[in-house]
């Protein structure tokens, strides 16, 4: 298990220094007016010793050591656009909390629907309530996210009423964002959940307990479910990703003072330091997810052992 972790550790941290890597270079051929506030009234002088003051007149690769040099010492780089001299990490400080929170709430509220609505489509199948919640997953999967998330904020506010704009203060104003950014995780745990449950039904323990007389809602969800939702739990982690970068939209439609948002703005305003700094965070939300996927599995399910080769993936 232990050699296994430092496997997957050592090859998390190669991933993000590849990432990075990649954007580092890629923004090294974006317009240099992302790191000046006020590149039009400066003179080629002045831009000149700028990039000099920056090191970005050095050759690329010493320019990349070094910015990995500053990333182990904890300095992501000072913005120059969004706000003028102020360190990434301090911007980030006031952002990130927010969207991990709305990440969070839309997680437990996907978990808390989407796994018993997988159960019992599945302890139904083929009834009312299987129909229902397959028509629920087809709509969520067919029509475009964006068309639904006018649709809910339209409607929705008018509802709740609540203003356009987001008060981080009043529980109301979460309940939106919160239930936008569910539906697909819904869906998703909803369809796995029963297809798995429905294939573990089929197979020979479930026969047997049946016929040592154990009732069908017993072996359903005490045996069933337990063995079903086993590859099913190395999504989790990785599915709060997914709901972190969903919400760059969601935060941008609703005016959240939260990451995606502020991804949005970064981007449209050039400002470079900013934009490694939200990547840095987001490539280590999917390496560790994708980590923590594994590590539940063995923790749900100990006959994995993720130690041996089959284990690994």
């Amino acid at each position: 298990m232990l050699k296994y972790l430092g496997k997957r550790v050592g090859r998390s941290l190669l991933t993000l220094v590849i990432i990075l890597t990649i954007v580092f270079c890629l923004l090294r051929l974006m317009p240099i007016e992302g790191y000046f506030p006020n590149f039009e009234k400066m003179t080629p002088q002045q831009i000149q010793v700028g990039l000099q003051e920056m090191g970005l007149t050095d050759p690329l690769p010493v320019q990349i050591i070094r910015f990995f040099g500053d990333l182990v010492r904890g300095d992501l780089g000072t913005s120059r656009i969004y706000r003028a001299n102020v360190p990434v990490s301090e911007v980030l400080s006031d952002k990130v909390p927010v969207s991990i929170k709305l990440g969070i709430l839309s997680m437990i509220v996907s978990l808390c629907v989407g796994l018993p609505m997988g159960a019992l489509m599945a302890r139904y199948k083929f009834r009312f309530f299987d129909r229902l919640g397959t028509l629920f997953i087809v709509c969520i999967q067919a029509i475009p996210a964006a068309v639904y998330y006018l649709y809910i904020q339209l409607y929705g506010t008018q509802l709740l009423n609540v203003g356009l704009l987001f008060d981080i203060h009043n529980p109301k104003y979460w309940i939106l964002p919160v239930f936008s950014m569910s539906l697909n995780n819904i869906a998703f745990y909803g369809m796995w959940l029963r297809r798995y449950m429905v294939d573990e039904s089929n197979k020979d323990y479930v026969k047997l307990a049946k016929a040592k007389g154990i009732s069908e809602s017993g072996v359903m969800f005490k045996h069933i479910f337990r063995n079903a939702f086993v590859p099913l739990a190395q999504y989790v982690p990785t599915a709060f990703l997914n709901t972190v970068i969903g919400s760059i939209y969601i935060e941008s439609l609703y005016s959240i003072p939260g990451m995606g948002g502020l991804l949005v703005t970064v981007i449209k305003k050039h400002d470079n330091t900013m934009v490694q700094g939200i990547v840095l965070l987001y490539a280590c939300v999917g390496v560790l997810g994708l980590l923590l996927g594994d590590l539940l599995m063995v923790l749900l399910d100990p006959r994995i052992s993720l130690g041996k080769k089959e284990g690994d993936r």
